[in-house]
Parts: structure tokens; sequence; C-alpha cells
């Protein structure tokens, strides 16, 4: 495995770590809630720091998306970074509103999406020089 010894490294790595507890939770939601809901029949509630850690994802996820395309050396990982980005902050804020039903699923795209390019961008994409943070 590749040695961290970049600071361009840090974004891609707290952005696929962000958004693969991302991915855990939303997986683990509806198992949480089918057992919660054994111990509290009749009460469709679930505890309001759980709702919260989305928005907590949302912000880590947005500034580690910010700095790796600060640094990445090509245009299509930045344009697949921030459209993976939106689609999972508009999904999560869908899902809050509750505007336009969505299968649950449809969370897992962008969030697969973000760890892979997070992923590709800190293995392929980084300058050799400090010039990509100044071409922008």
């Amino acid at each position: 495995m590749k040695a961290i010894t970049k600071l361009s490294d840090y974004p891609n790595l707290w952005g696929s770590f962000a958004s693969g507890l991302c991915l855990a939770h939303c997986v683990a939601t509806p198992f949480l809630f089918v057992v919660h809901t054994g111990h509290v029949q009749g009460h469709h509630s679930h505890p309001q720091w759980w709702g919260l850690i989305d928005i907590v994802f949302i912000a880590v996820s947005l500034l580690a998306v910010f700095w790796s395309v600060r640094n990445t050396s090509k245009y299509f990982i930045k344009v697949a970074l921030w459209i993976s980005w939106g689609l999972l902050a508009m999904t999560i804020l869908n899902e809050k509103l509750e505007l336009i039903p969505l299968a649950e699923v449809f969370i897992y795209i962008p969030s697969i999406a973000l760890i892979i390019l997070h992923l590709y961008n800190r293995k392929y994409c980084q300058c050799e020089k400090d010039c990509c943070a100044h071409k922008n």
C-alpha cells in the first residue's frame, strides 16, 4: 500500500473514509430500526443524533471534495467528485424533507462513487508539483 507522503493524500483518504462510514450508516439504519421497533412497539422514532450523523458526513465529504479537487490533475475527476457529492447531498436532503419518493438504495450510488473516485484520485491523479492548487 502506498505510504501517505503528501498533504494531498489526506483529503482523498478522509473523503473515502467519510463516504465509507456514510455507506455503513445507510446500510445499518434499516437493521437498527427493525431492532429498535421490537423494543419500542407502536413508535416509529429514532434517536435524534442518528439523523444528525448524515449532516456530519455531508460536511466532511464537502471539505474532502473541495480539497481533493484543488489537488487533482484530471478535470473529469473534478467534475465526477462534485456531481457525486451533489447527488449524495440532494439524496440526503430529499430523505430529510421527504420531497420525492426514492428507493433507499439510491443513496448507495453516490456514496460508492465518492469512495471509488477519492481512491482513484489518490492513486492516479496527483500533480507532481504544487501546480494544481494554482490552476483552479
